[in-house]
C-alpha cells in the first residue's frame, strides 16, 4: 500500500521529468561524464529514455551537446594547461599507460584513433587531452566527437525507442560484452583503415 509520501514522492518525479529541467540536468551530465566522471550517462539515460519515449531525439541532442562542450574544456584543458591539470586528470582515471600508447596512435591517424576512442568504453578524456596537447586543429577534433558522440546517443535513444524496457534489461545483462565487442570491432575497422 502506498503512502502519502510515496505519491508526494511519485508527484515530484513526473514533475521533474515532465520539465525541462531534466534536460538541463542531462546536459550537466553529460558535460561532468566528458570531462571528469567515471559514470556511464548510459545508466540515467535508459530508464530516462523510457519514460520519455517521445523526447528521445531532444534528450540525444541534450547529450551530445553538454558532452561537446566538456570535449571542449577537455581540449582546451590539453591545449593550455596539459602539464598541470591534464596530467591531474590522466593520474584520476588511472590511465597513464592508455594516454602513452593513444598518444603513439593519435600522432599516425588521429581522426579514426577520436572516432574509436569515441564510441568504444576507453574513456573519451584520453582522447580530448591528446588532441589538445597536440594542437589537433580543434575543428576537426569536434567533428570526430560529433560523429562518434552522436552515434552513441541517437544509437541508444532510438534502441530504446524501438526496444523500450526490454533494451534496460538487456543492457544491464550485457553492457561489459557490448562495451568490448565495439571496441573489438572499432580495432578491427582501425586496422583496416591504417592497413590500406
Amino acid at each position: 500500500m502506498r503512502t502519502p509520501d510515496d505519491q508526494r514522492a511519485n508527484k515530484w518525479l513526473a514533475r521533474i521529468l515532465d520539465s525541462n529541467r531534466i534536460l538541463w540536468m542531462i546536459f550537466l551530465l553529460s558535460l561532468l561524464e566528458s570531462i571528469i566522471l567515471p559514470v556511464p550517462l548510459e545508466l540515467v539515460l535508459i530508464p530516462l529514455l523510457i519514460h520519455e519515449r517521445d523526447r528521445w531525439f531532444t534528450i540525444a541532442t541534450v547529450a551530445l551537446a553538454g558532452c561537446l562542450v566538456g570535449a571542449t574544456i577537455g581540449y582546451t584543458i590539453g591545449v593550455f594547461f596539459f602539464d598541470t591539470a591534464g596530467q591531474w586528470l590522466i593520474q584520476w582515471f588511472d590511465v597513464s599507460a592508455e594516454f602513452s600508447e593513444f598518444q603513439q596512435d593519435f600522432s599516425e591517424h588521429g581522426f579514426a584513433t577520436l572516432l574509436l576512442v569515441g564510441i568504444t568504453p576507453i574513456p573519451f578524456q584520453v582522447g580530448m587531452l591528446a588532441a589538445g596537447s597536440s594542437n589537433y586543429p580543434y575543428l576537426l577534433f569536434l567533428l570526430a566527437a560529433v560523429i562518434a558522440r552522436g552515434i552513441r546517443y541517437y544509437g541508444l535513444a532510438l534502441l530504446v525507442n524501438w526496444l523500450g524496457e526490454r533494451i534496460l534489461n538487456w543492457w544491464e545483462q550485457h553492457q561489459q560484452r557490448l562495451g568490448w565487442g565495439v571496441l573489438v570491432a572499432g580495432i578491427a575497422i582501425y586496422l583496416v583503415v591504417v592497413l590500406n
